[in-house]
């Protein structure tokens, strides 16, 4: 079978697209000898940021000469993006065996798509023998496939409402959650200064060394650069982040303090490491900016912001960087996200909405998403697709202008396709 036919057979194999819990998925990672893993390995968890910090890590990972497995969902483009080794993703062969050797092992064991694919990262991961492993949570945490790693370090980016049906109303639930890849006496990363109670009762329950912003490590700008200061470390006059907007910088930050952490891969990074991991680390359609081609061209910029929390984080980095002349929205935005609180966030930064249909279980007709958006979300055209977004936004476009692409992975995947990239 082809990758896409194996994707397919996947996707069959359970009645429900979600099923969380542990026990299938473990005792299918026992049956392959899986676990304990046999290399060092983070698992970085939250609400927003998760993707971006595990792009510095992977980065400083990789600025400090280690093997490094990343894995990452959903993707933009291709599957193969969300198991990369040293940055890139693994090839179609490489896939298809870890899933042949799945299928063989997991006998009559039902398991969910996204199940198929963490174990397939696994796998993989053992078989290159990385030296370092950096997991990003896919759903919640504690009973997310990715927790049956007993990881070295946990990081919690950031606790938001999103995923409320499966994880809770609450923030507090959300954060009891989420504090589920905790693991006793080891390191434990919050990357905002502010978090539930569930969260801290989590970390003293288990007695975990903990190190959180604001009050055990610190950022702030320093002219064109910035500096970070943690108990035992200081790092002066780093470079501005590769990845662009001002929560970047927030992002960073928490992944120094997770690299410091995280023992096993380096106990001494210097200076010039720090430096090196935070101008090489990549990541597509986070304020991805894609400069216009010719004069006549607008700018565009890609974000898969799909809640109210990252949905601020867009408004305020379009805000940082001012354009001339317009701000045209190419938006899709799934049935069980909150359209209200996203498009009062960003209805103050963009001038004239582009509304594109999603196809799918969970999509939503353009009509449909135009009555769920706030009154001030000025809709100009309805479009069935990405595609078709896109290009209605580019022909509205003019010299000066851009065009903010976001709303969710479903919509900046096919904007990619739309520009070549």
């Amino acid at each position: 079978m082809q990758l896409l036919d194996w994707l397919a057979h996947q996707q069959a194999q359970h009645p429900n697209a979600i099923e969380l819990g542990l026990d299938r998925v473990r005792e299918v990672a026992q049956r392959l000898n899986l676990l304990p893993s046999r290399y060092p390995s983070i698992i970085v968890g939250g609400t927003n940021g998760k993707g971006s910090t595990v792009a510095f890590l992977t980065a400083l990972c990789r600025a400090a000469g280690l093997r490094t497995g990343t894995y990452t969902s959903p993707h933009l483009q291709r599957y193969n993006e969300r198991v990369a080794i040293d940055g890139h993703p693994v090839d179609d062969a490489t896939l298809i065996r870890a899933f042949e050797r799945i299928e063989q092992a997991r006998g009559d064991t039902p398991l969910t798509f996204f199940e198929y694919g963490t174990l397939a990262a696994f796998v993989i991961f053992d078989e290159a023998a990385v030296g370092a492993a950096v997991i990003e949570v896919g759903l919640g945490g504690r009973l997310d496939a990715t927790n049956i790693i007993d990881a070295d370090v946990a990081v919690l980016c950031s606790i938001g409402l999103d995923h409320q049906d499966w994880l809770g109303p609450t923030v507090e639930d959300i954060g009891r959650e989420k504090a589920g890849i905790f693991r006793e006496r080891r390191p434990v990363i919050l990357g905002s200064p502010e978090m539930p109670k569930s969260v801290h009762d989590a970390i003293a329950h288990l007695q975990c060394e903990v190190a959180q912003l604001d009050q055990d490590f610190f950022f702030e700008q320093d002219g064109e650069g910035w500096r970070w200061r943690g108990a035992d470390h200081a790092f002066d006059s780093l470079p501005r982040p590769a990845l662009q907007g001002p929560i970047q910088m927030r992002n960073a930050a928490t992944a120094i303090a997770a690299f410091i952490a995280w023992q096993r891969v380096c106990p001494t990074p210097s200076q010039e490491l720090i430096a090196r991991g935070l101008t090489t680390a990549e990541l597509r359609g986070r304020f991805q900016r894609v400069a216009p081609t010719g004069a006549d061209d607008p700018e565009w910029i890609l974000d898969v912001a799909h809640n109210e929390d990252s949905a601020r984080v867009l408004a305020e980095a379009l805000k940082a960087t001012p354009t001339h002349g317009k701000t045209l929205g190419v938006v899709g935005i799934l049935q069980d996200k909150d359209a209200v609180t996203i498009g009062e966030s960003l209805a103050g930064v963009i001038d004239e909405w582009v509304l594109c249909g999603l196809d799918g279980p969970r999509g939503s007709s353009a009509e449909a998403l135009r009555a769920r958006l706030p009154a001030r979300c000025r809709s100009i055209g309805l479009a069935p697709d990405v595609s078709h977004g896109c290009a209605t936004a580019r022909a509205l476009a003019h010299r000066g202008d851009r065009i903010v692409v976001f709303g969710s992975f479903h919509v900046v995947g096919p904007a990619l396709d739309w520009l070549g990239l």
